[in-house]
């Protein structure tokens, strides 16, 4: 009697594990992300998905992006419950050593569900840079002198005379900067971070490459006058030389360009000083994806 018992017990210690785990598959659900052109965020930062569930986010899980471009992980299992309800996918950008629950200020992909998928992308949070402008100069004011003019770039249009913004873009989102660049031999080299393009940049007042008489215009960009980076000689020609404005996170990620560039354009071998150039569509103004439950 005692060993029927015992058997019975066996049974249905056997019957309920069996049980739990079946609810525990039921009450999970995979979340599949298909997404191209996210780059490499090094060792410091990593992605991070985020559902929209009654309007709060819910992580769903971090990975990482090789040189490649592929995904560390592509599945994620969520709440079964939790999943159907998201109304939203958003993708941000955070340090590797989190601690703050919250989805960061850089949040680089995002997009509504609409049934079991949602096509994602930065132009809905970032920035639509579908009718981005630029135009720029070749001059180097804060030298004082009238040479070495080509070593240069200001994104200001002076063809009325007078000088004016040279750059259209859209205001960027919390977490966004603009920063301009002159790929010099190979070697992206910065004019400094800026959000507004009727205003001077970041570093008008500290930069290392800009002569010593003044800060220059009021508009964003450089003087590449003296400091240059190692292999490089400053002054310099910057005609042949590619002109790039990059979309950077903030904090940044890295000193090199951030994928997002959406403007560019390579200067004229016989382009002429103080005289307005114009800038084209940069290699990557937008990144998309989809997303599947």
């Amino acid at each position: 009697m005692k060993r029927a018992f015992l058997s019975l017990l066996a049974i249905a210690a056997i019957s309920f594990t069996s049980c739990s785990d079946d609810d525990n598959v039921v009450t999970r659900s995979n979340l599949n992300l298909d997404i191209n052109g996210l780059e490499n965020l090094g060792n410091d930062y990593k992605y991070e998905g985020w559902i929209i569930v009654n309007g709060s986010p819910v992580s769903t899980g971090v990975f990482t992006v090789n040189d490649s471009g592929t995904l560390s992980q592509t599945s994620f299992q969520l709440d079964k419950v939790q999943l159907a309800a998201a109304t939203k996918f958003v993708l941000s950008i955070e340090p590797t050593n989190d601690t703050d629950p919250s989805p960061a200020n850089t949040k680089i992909l995002a997009g509504d569900f609409s049934g079991n998928s949602a096509s994602i992308s930065s132009t809905s949070i970032v920035g639509n840079f579908s009718a981005a402008a630029g135009k720029y100069i070749l001059a180097t004011p804060t030298d004082g002198m009238a040479n070495n003019e080509r070593s240069g770039v200001w994104f200001l249009d002076n063809s009325s005379g007078s000088a004016v913004a040279g750059l259209t873009l859209p205001t960027l989102s919390a977490g966004w900067k603009y920063e301009g660049w002159a790929v010099i031999d190979g070697t992206p080299v910065t004019t400094g971070t800026f959000t507004a393009v009727d205003s001077a940049d970041d570093n008008a007042a500290t930069s290392i490459f800009k002569g010593s008489v003044n800060n220059g215009p009021g508009y964003p960009g450089e003087d590449f006058i003296q400091n240059a980076p190692t292999g490089l000689t400053f002054p310099t020609d910057l005609r042949g030389r590619t002109i790039v404005i990059s979309v950077e996170p903030d904090p940044d990620n890295s000193p090199s360009p951030f994928t997002l560039k959406p403007l560019a354009h390579q200067i004229p071998i016989d382009a002429v000083d103080h005289s307005v150039l114009t800038m084209g569509a940069g290699p990557v103004a937008t990144i998309s994806g989809t997303v599947t439950r």
